[in-house]
Formats: C-alpha cells, structure tokens, sequence
C-alpha cells in the first residue's frame, strides 16, 4: 500500500528546537504530547518555556502514535498534557491549566485585575475564533484573483483588528511584560512568511510609508510581531523553516487538501 503523501514529513524538530526537545527528554511527571510543526503545540510549549516548569516533551508521530498518548487521548490529538498520570488537551485550556497549577512559576500570564484579565481572554478567544481560521482560509485558498484578493483581505482585516486592541506603546499585547494574548497567537504570526511563499501577492501587509490610514495600526502589528520573533521562547520553539515548507506547500497547494490540513477545522493537531 502507498504511503499517505503526508507521512514523510520531517520526523523531529531541528535547529534550536531540536536543542530544547534534547534539554526536555527525560523523564518528568510532567509531559507534554507534541508535534514539532504544531503550532497548537507551540502555544503549550512557549508556556512551559516561559514560566520554566519542569517536563518531558515525547514526540508523536502522527501515523505511529503511542500506546500511551491513545490511553491518555483516545484521539491521539497533540498537544495532549499528562499531569499527575491525567490527561489534558485543548491548547488553550493547558495554557490557562499551567497558569493555574504552577502559580510561583514566572512569566506571569494573565493579569491581577480582574477586568484586565477577562479582556485577556476575550482576546484570546478573538485569536483563536477569528485571526487563526482565517490564516488557514486565505492558505487554503486555491483560487487566484479576487477570490484570493477577497482571503487576503479577510485576514488582513483581522491583524488589524487585533493590533488596533493593543497598548499604545508595547510591544507586548499588554504593553512592557508579555501575557496570555501573545503566546495564544504568537506561532502563526512567527508563520506568516508562508504567504509570501506560496500565494500570488504574498502576505499583504503595506511597507512602512505606505500604510495610508492605517499606518500607525501596521506600524504596532510590526512592533508586535519583531518582539515576538525575537523572544528567546519562540526561537526556541521553532524548527528550521526548510522542513515546514513540504507541510506548507501541501497545505497550500492541495486541492484535495491533506490529511493535516482537513484537521484545521477541528483546530487541533494542525500546521
């Protein structure tokens, strides 16, 4: 039988990330199911990272998944947290669990206030239900054109929303000390070159100077976003971009869509 197109992706995460996973592969009570392309396996791991809680990271191969994963996780869905021999998925609910279960652990997430810190979540929940379905839409999109024109624009429209809620000065979301809100969204942003890439007219955000009416609201995105790229965390995270290109062209390019890319709709375990 011929193997699935997908199957032979990259098998480890490389570059820095391949640094962190050797740092983080003994064992731990603590362990963190993952996949190296995952960015819902980032937002987890950009967690533990920031606020140095001990775990094992154990990589799961998506067409090979281990015995102890399907016991945890009958789905066999990444990210999936084993904590005190439990299961935990949904990277989100882990991220806000972290939070919740390792209190003394810096960074701190979520704010005192408690306003402050239901406009976290609003924000979160805006990254998670708005900003990343239409990264996957305006990716997926095999049309060229206004139709493609019409995905770009969508996203677009999102970034900006988005940037137009964050402190005037930054560059964190918050302002000086990061939170929740840039951890949740951070990994598609370190992705956004995949639009230049792979689609006609590339991502789309104007250069500096030519942002018209919104030159000041890009103008923050690009703060945002090169303080995000640079936080150690992210680096750390993320594997050497010549092994997301086979996922991405895939994913991109793919009519019938790959066994990855039907998984965006569930939001979990995806590129």
């Amino acid at each position: 039988m011929p193997s699935h197109p997908d199957s032979n992706l990259h098998s480890n995460a490389t570059g820095l990330a391949a640094k962190t996973v050797e740092a983080h592969s003994s064992e731990q009570p603590l362990k963190l199911y993952s996949g190296w392309f995952c960015p819902f396996v980032q937002r987890v791991w950009l967690i533990l990272e920031e606020k140095k809680i001990p775990y094992q990271y154990i990589e799961v191969n998506p067409y090979n998944k281990p015995e102890s994963l399907l016991k945890l996780n009958p789905r066999g869905l990444v990210p999936t947290l084993q904590y005190d021999k439990k299961p935990l998925y949904e990277s989100n609910v882990i991220c806000e669990f972290l939070e919740d279960a390792y209190p003394d652990h810096r960074t701190k997430l979520l704010p005192s206030d408690p306003y402050e810190k239901a406009r976290c979540r609003i924000w979160c929940d805006f990254c998670t239900s708005r900003i990343i379905p239409a990264f996957h839409r305006f990716l997926q999109c095999q049309e060229r054109g206004e139709g493609l024109d019409e995905k770009r624009r969508e996203f677009l429209e999102t970034l900006k929303e988005f940037a137009k809620e964050m402190d005037g000065e930054g560059p964190y979301f918050l302002g000086r000390e990061s939170c929740l809100v840039d951890f949740v969204v951070g990994p598609w942003a370190v992705r956004l070159w995949a639009f230049d890439h792979f689609k006609e007219g590339g991502l789309g955000i104007p250069e500096e100077g030519k942002g018209g009416e919104d030159e000041m609201v890009w103008a923050r995105w690009n703060k945002w976003a090169t303080a995000m790229g640079d936080r150690k965390s992210v680096q750390e995270t993320t594997s050497d971009r010549e092994h997301y290109l086979p996922i991405y062209q895939r994913y991109a390019n793919d009519t019938a869509q790959s066994e990855l890319a039907k998984a965006t709709r569930s939001g979990r375990g995806v590129p």
